[in-house]
């Protein structure tokens, strides 16, 4: 069998809480991973949990499925690159949220992805569901794979 070198590839929340939760879009986000290493920002399992929890507050998923996405995400955390919390990324993110429409978290989640890519995103891949945020990541540079 052929080894496969993964390539990595910068996975914001909205594309990770599918890989631990039934979501429609978990089908193509394993596919997507098959490849990849997972790097991600250093609170992205906070907002894991948080949409988790939203989703058991909704009735969205039991108790059981929730339980089962925190295990899930545990077995991630094991795999996944992280990218910290740095003066760099706060201050990219800063400038981020001038040039364009985001949210706070969405911006320290594209700073992160810029910092980890040295600042040349191009042929880097960026793994997201979040219309805005996938905008935002293809302007800067990033190759977007989104649903």
């Amino acid at each position: 069998m052929q080894n496969v070198k993964k390539i990595d590839a910068f996975w914001d929340s909205s594309a990770m809480v599918p890989l631990c939760v039934g979501q429609g879009p978990s089908a193509f986000v394993r596919a997507a991973m098959r490849n990849r290493s997972i790097v991600v920002w250093w609170a992205t399992s906070v907002e894991m949990t948080s949409a988790f929890s939203g989703l058991l507050r909704s009735g969205e998923i039991s108790q059981r499925s929730f339980r089962m996405a925190l295990a899930r995400l545990a077995e991630l955390r094991k795999m996944w690159i992280e990218v910290q919390p740095t003066e760099p990324v706060r201050d990219l993110a800063e400038e981020l949220v001038q040039r364009h429409p985001l949210r706070a978290a969405d911006a320290i989640q594209l700073a992160a992805a810029l910092i980890w890519s040295r600042r040349h995103p191009r042929r880097r891949a960026f793994v997201c569901f979040d219309g805005r945020l996938a905008e935002a990541a293809g302007k800067e540079g990033f190759s977007v794979e989104a649903l």
